[in-house]
C-alpha cells in the first residue's frame, strides 16, 4: 500500500509541476505585456506598421479594445506557450486557425488595416519560428524515424515543402555516414562479409529515404529529382568505400572470384530498390567494372603463369583429373571415371579455366562475357606455344613472340609428344567449349527451364559455339603441323646435319650396274614404320576422336612428300645435273612413291591431294628421264610388281610376312618378283 500510494503521489506531482511550468510561462508572457506597455512600447504584433498616417496611429492608439483585440492578445500567448512546450500539432492548429481569422478580418473589414497587418506578421513570425524548431529537430541525431517523418510532414504544412524534403534526405545521410563508420573494413578473407553488411546498411536507407520521400511528398516531379540525386549520391559513396576497402587487393592479385561474389552481392542488394523506381545499377557498374575486368586480367594471367610452372615439370602422362579442384570437389565416382585424362599442365589450365567461367557468370549485368573469352583464347594461344616448345628442338627453330614462357619439359618420346596434341584437342574441342557455355548470357536460367526452350537456346548457340571452335582448331592445327615439320625433319637429316633425303640415293644406283634387292628405300621405311606406332599411340589417345588422328596422319605425310616435291636441290640434280636418272634409280624412285600410297591408302590417310602430289613428282621423274633421250617406260615394271613389292615391304615391316609357301604365291622375294616380271609394259596411266 505504502508503494502505490508513493507511486500516486510522485505521478501528482509530475503533473503538478507541468501545470507550475505552463504558469510560469503565461506569467512570463503577461509581464512582457504589461512590461511593453508601461515603457510606452507596443510588442511586435501589436506595433503600428510602418507607411501608416499620424491619424490612424492616434485613432488605432485611442479606441477601446474589442473582442477581436482580445482574442488577438489571447491567441498570441498561447500559441507562445505552445511553442515553448513544443506541441507542434496544437500550434499547427493554432496557426491555421490564427490565418483563418485573419483571412475572414480582412474580408469583413472587422480590423483597422493596422491591426490586420500587425496580426499576419506575428502569425508570421510564429510560423517562421515554428519552422525553425522544426528544422534543428530533424537534424538531431537522436531523432527517431517517426519523430522524423513527423517533423517533416510539420515543415511540410507550414508551406516549406522543398526545405523539409530536403531535411528529410539530409537526416538519413547522416544517420547513414554514423552506422558506416561503425563498420570497420576487417581483413581481406572477410571482404564479402563487410560488403554485404555495408550493402544493407546503405540500400535499406535509400529503400527508408524513399518510402518516406514517397509517403510525404507522393510523387511530385521536383521531389522525385532531388529522391533521385540523393540516392546517386550515396551509391556512388559507397561504391568508392567497396572499392576501396574490398576491391582494390583481390582486383591487383588476380583473385577473380573474391571480386566477383563481392559484386554480385552489391548487385543483388542495388536490385532491391527497381521496385521503388531507382535502378542504381549503372552506378555501381560504372565504379565495379575497371576492378573486374583488373581480376580478370590478373586471373589470365595468372593461368599462364601457374599453366607454365607445371609445364617446366610436366612428364606428358595423361592422367585423370587430380581430386581437390572446386568444380570436381563434390562429382560422385561414375563422374570422376569420365572425366577427361590430361597431363598435369592441361588439367591445370581447365581448372582454372572453368573456375574463372564459374566466377564471372553470374555478372551477366557487366558484359564481360566477350572479353572473358577473348582472354582464354589468348591464354590458349600462349599455352600452345608452351606445348610447341615442348616438342624435341623447338627451342632452336621456334620464334614464340611474347610469350615469356620458354623453359618447358622436352616431350622425349613420340607417346610424350603425341600427348602434347591430346592436351591441345581436348581443350579446345571439349573443355574450353564447355566453359564458355557459362558465360552465355542465358546460362543461370537453363536449368530450370523447359526442355524446348533449352534447345532453342542451344540452337542459338550454335554459330558461337562453332566460331570458338574453329579458332580454337586454328591454334591446335599450330601445335599439330610443328610436330609434323618436327618429325619431319627427323626424318630428312640426319644427326649430324646431312640431308638422308637427296638425289644421290637415286642417281647411284645406275653406276654400279648392278641390280639391287628390291625393298622401299630406308627413309621411306622409317616413315612407314613412324606412322604405324603413331598411328597405334593415336588411337589410345584420341578415343571418340579417330578423325583427328586420321588427320594427324595425312598432315605428317603430306609434309614429307611435299617437302620432296619442293626440294628445289633435290630437283636440279635430277633434272640437270651432271649424272642422269637411270633405269634402276627410275624404278627405286617410283617404288618409293607407290610404297607410300599403299601404305597411306591401307591407313585410311591418302588425302586426294597426297595422292595428286606422288603422281605429279613421278611424272617429273619421268620426264627427267625422257629429257635424256630414254624410254622411261621401257624400264619399268608393270604397275603389280610395284603393288606387290610394295606389299611384301608392309608385311615384312610389321613383322606379317610369311614366305612358307613361295611357289602357291609366285613371289618368293621382292626381287625375285622383279626378275620374273617379263610381259610388256603400261604405264600409260601414269
Amino acid at each position: 500500500m505504502i508503494i502505490i500510494y508513493i507511486h500516486s503521489t510522485s505521478r501528482e506531482i509530475s503533473d503538478l509541476e507541468g501545470q507550475l511550468i505552463a504558469l510560469r510561462n503565461h506569467l512570463s508572457n503577461r509581464a512582457s505585456i504589461i512590461q511593453g506597455l508601461a515603457e510606452g512600447t507596443n510588442l511586435n504584433y501589436l506595433a503600428a506598421p510602418e507607411g501608416l498616417s499620424e491619424e490612424e496611429i492616434l485613432s488605432f492608439e485611442a479606441r477601446e479594445p474589442t473582442n477581436i483585440d482580445k482574442w488577438r492578445v489571447e491567441f498570441m500567448e498561447s500559441l507562445e506557450v505552445l511553442l515553448a512546450e513544443r506541441r507542434v500539432d496544437e500550434a499547427l492548429d493554432a496557426l491555421d486557425e490564427g490565418e483563418s481569422v485573419a483571412k475572414e478580418a480582412r474580408d469583413r473589414q472587422t480590423l483597422p488595416p493596422a491591426a490586420l497587418q500587425s496580426l499576419q506578421t506575428a502569425i508570421s513570425e510564429q510560423r517562421q519560428k515554428l519552422a525553425d524548431q522544426l528544422a534543428d529537430a530533424a537534424c538531431q541525431a537522436s531523432i527517431s524515424g517517426y519523430e522524423l517523418r513527423s517533423a517533416v510532414m510539420a515543415l511540410k504544412r507550414l508551406g516549406d515543402g522543398p526545405r523539409a524534403h530536403t531535411l528529410l534526405l539530409t537526416s538519413h545521410q547522416q544517420k547513414l555516414k554514423s552506422n558506416t563508420q561503425s563498420l570497420h573494413p576487417s581483413a581481406a578473407s572477410h571482404g564479402v562479409a563487410y560488403a554485404a553488411a555495408l550493402s544493407h546498411l546503405v540500400f535499406s536507407t535509400i529503400a527508408q529515404g524513399a518510402s518516406d520521400s514517397l509517403a510525404i511528398f507522393d510523387d511530385e516531379p521536383a521531389y522525385s529529382s532531388e529522391l533521385v540525386t540523393w540516392s546517386v549520391n550515396q551509391t556512388e559513396a559507397y561504391a568508392q568505400l567497396i572499392r576501396r576497402h574490398v576491391l582494390a587487393s583481390p582486383a591487383a592479385s588476380g583473385g577473380l572470384r573474391a571480386v566477383a561474389e563481392c559484386v554480385q552481392i552489391c548487385l543483388g542488394h542495388c536490385s532491391l530498390l527497381e521496385a521503388r523506381g531507382l535502378s542504381l545499377s549503372p552506378v555501381l557498374l560504372k565504379y565495379f567494372r575497371p576492378c573486374v575486368e583488373q581480376a580478370l586480367t590478373a586471373n589470365l594471367k595468372r593461368i599462364e603463369q601457374c599453366t607454365a610452372a607445371l609445364a617446366a615439370a610436366d612428364d606428358w602422362l595423361l592422367v585423370h583429373s587430380p581430386m581437390g579442384s572446386r568444380s570436381l570437389g563434390a562429382a560422385p565416382l561414375g563422374a570422376m571415371i569420365s572425366q577427361p585424362k590430361l597431363s598435369t599442365s592441361a588439367h591445370k589450365f581447365n581448372t582454372m579455366v572453368q573456375e574463372l567461367c564459374e566466377d564471372i557468370s553470374p555478372l551477366e549485368s557487366l558484359r564481360l562475357s566477350h572479353q572473358a573469352l577473348e582472354g582464354i583464347i589468348q591464354t590458349f594461344n600462349v599455352y600452345i606455344n608452351m606445348l610447341i616448345n615442348a616438342l624435341p628442338g623447338s627451342m632452336e627453330t621456334e620464334n614464340i613472340e611474347g610469350t615469356g614462357h620458354r623453359i618447358v619439359r622436352i616431350a622425349e618420346t613420340e607417346a610424350q609428344q603425341t600427348a602434347l596434341l591430346a592436351n591441345a584437342l581436348l581443350l579446345a574441342d571439349e573443355l574450353i567449349p564447355r566453359a564458355a557455355m557459362k558465360l552465355s548470357p542465358s546460362h543461370q536460367q537453363q536449368t530450370n527451364r523447359m526442355e524446348d526452350s533449352a534447345k532453342r537456346s542451344s540452337e542459338r548457340r550454335i554459330p558461337e559455339q562453332r566460331e570458338l571452335k574453329r579458332r580454337l582448331q586454328r591454334l591446335v592445327d599450330q601445335l599439330r603441323d610443328s610436330f609434323c615439320r618436327q618429325h619431319t625433319l627427323e626424318l630428312i637429316f640426319g644427326e649430324d646435319g646431312v640431308v638422308r633425303l637427296n638425289a644421290d640415293m637415286y642417281l647411284n644406283m645406275d653406276e654400279s650396274g648392278e641390280e639391287p634387292e628390291w625393298f622401299p628405300s630406308p627413309i621411306y621405311q622409317e616413315l612407314f614404320e613412324k606412322l604405324t606406332r603413331i598411328a597405334n599411340i593415336a588411337s589410345e589417345l584420341f578415343i571418340g576422336r579417330e578423325r583427328f588422328a586420321t588427320m594427324l596422319l595425312v598432315r605428317l605425310t603430306d609434309t614429307v612428300i611435299l617437302w620432296l616435291s619442293e626440294d628445289q636441290n633435290f630437283w636440279e640434280e635430277i633434272e640437270q645435273g651432271p649424272r642422269p636418272l637411270g633405269p634402276l634409280g627410275l624404278q627405286q624412285f617410283y617404288l618409293d612413291m607407290e610404297f607410300v600410297i599403299l601404305f597411306a591408302s591401307q591407313g585410311r590417310y591418302l588425302s586426294r591431294n597426297l595422292h595428286q602430289v606422288i603422281k605429279n613428282i613421278i611424272g617429273k621423274a619421268i620426264e627427267a628421264v625422257a629429257a635424256n633421250k630414254m624410254d622411261p617406260y621401257s624400264m619399268l615394271p608393270e604397275d603389280e610388281w610395284f603393288a606387290d613389292v610394295a606389299q611384301i615391304a608392309i608385311k615384312m615391316l610389321t613383322g606379317k610376312a610369311n614366305f612358307g609357301n613361295v611357289e602357291k604365291e609366285g613371289v618368293g622375294s621382292p626381287t625375285a618378283s622383279a626378275r620374273s616380271a617379263s610381259s610388256p609394259i603400261s604405264h600409260g596411266s601414269q
